[in-house]
C-alpha cells in the first residue's frame, strides 16, 4: 500500500455499524460537568437542542461512509467551526485540567464563552486560527521510567475535540471489531473480555503479546497524512492535522519541533493514533488471518496493546517474523523485551506437563494478569488478577500523596482516599480477584493509619479509633463486573 491509490489499498471486509453508539460506555466511570458562569436553564435547553442537530449531522455523515467505503468526504470543515460543534467540545473537557503554554484555563475562557467561540470560529472559517506547540509534562510509570504528555491549549483541545467528533462518525465505519482503543461505546473491559472469551472457546493454543517500542513518539507524519486522504479530501481538515503534527512541543522553555509522533494528551491523538494502526495493523492482520494461517487466530487490540492468541505456534511464529517487518516499513517497532510469545490456552497446562515444562507461562493486558485457570467443576478458564507492578505503582503513588496531604483534615483526606480506592475497585473488580482489591483496600488503610499518626507525638492514635474512621470514609470493596460471557452475551 503506497498511501494514494485504490488498487493498492486492501479489501475491507463489510460489517454493520457498532451498536450502542449512544448507550452509556460499559465500565467507564461518567463524569458530571457543570455549567459555565452565567449559563443559565434556557441555554441548557437550547444546548441540548443543538446536540440533537448536531448528532443528526453526523449520522449523515456515518451514513455516507458506510453505504460507500471509497468515498473521500470533501466537505467537513464547516461542521468543526460551527459555534454548536465547538461548544459541545467545551463543555466535553474537563473544568481542572492542567493548562498549556497559553495558561488559559477551562473557567477563564467560559467567562467571557459565546464571544470566545464566535471569535474561534471565524478565525476556523477565515484560515486565521494557528495551532501552539504544546506544554510537555512527564508523568511517572509504573516500571519507573517516565511518560511524556502533551497538553495543548484550551482553544486547540476544542478545536481538536470538534474535529475528533466528525473523523469519528466517518471511520468507526471503517474500524474492525477487534479494535477497542479510545472508541464510542467500548471500553478497557469490552477489550477484557472478548479476550478471556476468545482464548476460552475458540482453539487458542499459544497467545503472542505485543508491545510497540514508543508508539505515540514513532508514528511518522507522512504516512498518517497519506492514511487521513484515504478518507478525508477536505484539504482544510488535513492542513489543520498537518498543523497539530508540527506545532512542536515546549519544554524548559524551548520549542522542539517534531518531525514524527503524535502528543499523548491532546484530544485528537487517539483517533489520529487508531487511523494509523488501522492501516498498519487491522486491515494487514485481518488479511493475514484468512490467507496464511493455517489454524484458528484470535486478535485483539487497545490502542498500541496487541494481543494475538493462535492454534498453531508455526503460525505465531510465522506472523511475528512478518509483524516486525511490517512494522519497520511504517517507521514502528516491536520492543524486544515486552514482547512475548508463550503457550497459553485450554491445552496448555496439559502439554505443558507431558513435556515437565511446569505451569503455564503468564501475561500482563489492560492492567491484569492472565493467567491459565479452572472453574470449580474443574473447566479451564482465563483467571484475571491486578499486575503486581500496577498494585505497586499505585500504592506508591496514595503513599507519596498522603505524605503531601499530611496535615490536611481528616474529612477531606477521607474523601480523597475513598474516591481511590472506590475508582481502583472499580476497574479492577472482576469475577475472582476479590482478594486482589480486598488487599489493596486493606494496604491503603494502613497507609493512612501510619500517617495519622505521624501527625502528633503527643497523641498516638490508636486502631480502636482507626477502625471506626475507616468504616466511615473508607468504602468496602466488591466484584463491579459481570463474567465476560454474560457481557459479551448482553
Amino acid at each position: 500500500m503506497d498511501g494514494h491509490g485504490k488498487s493498492d489499498r486492501p479489501i475491507v471486509p463489510r460489517k454493520p455499524p457498532n451498536k450502542g453508539r449512544g448507550a452509556p460506555r460499559l465500565a467507564e466511570a461518567v463524569e458530571e460537568r457543570g455549567l459555565a458562569k452565567g449559563n443559565s436553564v434556557r441555554h441548557n435547553r437550547d444546548r441540548a437542542q443543538d446536540r440533537v442537530a448536531l448528532q443528526n449531522a453526523l449520522d449523515r455523515i456515518r451514513q455516507a461512509a458506510g453505504q460507500d467505503r471509497e468515498l473521500r468526504f470533501t466537505t467537513l470543515w464547516h461542521h468543526v467551526y460551527d459555534v454548536r460543534q465547538l461548544r459541545e467540545a467545551y463543555y466535553s473537557m474537563k473544568k481542572n485540567a492542567s493548562p498549556g503554554v497559553d495558561g488559559q484555563t477551562w473557567p477563564q475562557y467560559g467567562q467571557e464563552l459565546e464571544n470566545n467561540l464566535q471569535d474561534l470560529s471565524d478565525r476556523l472559517r477565515r484560515g486565521a486560527y494557528r495551532a501552539k506547540p504544546v506544554r510537555r509534562v512527564y508523568i511517572p510509570k509504573a516500571d519507573g521510567r517516565q511518560r511524556p504528555l502533551g497538553l495543548p491549549t484550551l482553544e486547540d483541545k476544542i478545536v481538536q475535540r470538534a474535529t475528533a467528533e466528525v473523523l469519528n462518525s466517518i471511520y468507526e465505519t471503517d474500524f474492525l471489531g477487534f479494535s477497542y482503543g479510545f472508541r464510542p461505546g467500548r471500553s478497557q473491559h469490552n477489550a477484557l473480555d472478548a479476550l478471556s472469551v476468545g482464548i476460552t472457546r475458540r482453539k487458542v493454543s499459544w497467545v503472542l503479546d505485543a508491545d510497540i517500542r514508543g508508539f505515540y513518539d514513532a508514528v511518522d507524519h507522512d504516512w498518517l497524512v497519506k492514511f487521513v486522504e484515504h478518507r478525508i479530501a477536505d484539504r482544510r481538515v488535513v492542513r489543520h492535522i498537518k498543523k497539530w503534527l508540527n506545532a512542536g512541543v515546549m519544554e524548559d522553555g524551548n520549542r522542539i519541533r517534531m518531525k514524527e509522533g503524535t502528543p499523548q494528551g491532546s484530544s485528537v491523538s487517539p483517533i489520529l493514533a487508531n487511523v494509523y494502526l488501522h492501516y498498519v495493523f487491522d486491515l494487514w492482520i485481518q488479511q493475514w488471518r484468512q490467507k496464511h494461517a493455517r489454524g484458528e487466530m484470535i486478535v485483539v487490540r487497545y490502542a498500541d496493546d496487541i494481543v494475538v492468541g493462535f492454534q498453531y505456534k508455526s503460525d505465531a511464529e510465522q506472523l511475528l517474523q512478518e509483524m516486525r517487518k511490517r512494522f519497520r516499513k511504517f517507521n514502528l517497532e516491536l520492543h524486544p523485551d515486552k514482547t512475548h510469545l508463550l503457550e497459553f490456552g485450554r491445552f496448555a497446562s496439559e502439554n505443558r506437563e507431558k513435556r515437565g515444562g511446569g505451569k503455564p507461562e503468564t501475561f500482563d493486558f489492560l492492567g491484569f494478569t492472565h493467567i491459565c485457570g479452572k472453574k470449580r467443576n474443574g473447566k479451564f478458564t482465563v483467571l484475571r488478577k491486578t499486575a503486581k507492578k500496577k498494585m505497586r505503582a499505585k500504592l506508591k503513588a496514595v503513599k507519596t500523596e498522603l505524605r503531601r496531604r499530611l496535615h490536611d483534615p481528616v474529612p477531606e483526606v477521607g474523601t480523597w482516599l475513598a474516591s481511590v480506592v472506590r475508582g481502583h475497585a472499580h476497574y479492577y473488580g472482576v469475577p475472582r480477584n476479590s482478594k486482589a482489591i480486598n488487599q489493596f483496600r486493606h494496604l491503603v488503610t494502613r497507609m493512612w493509619f501510619r500517617s495519622l499518626r505521624r501527625r502528633s507525638q503527643k497523641t498516638r492514635l490508636t486502631w480502636e479509633r482507626m477502625t471506626r474512621l475507616i468504616k466511615r470514609w473508607i468504602p468496602n470493596v466488591r466484584i463491579t463486573h459481570p463474567y465476560p460471557e454474560q457481557r459479551l452475551y448482553v
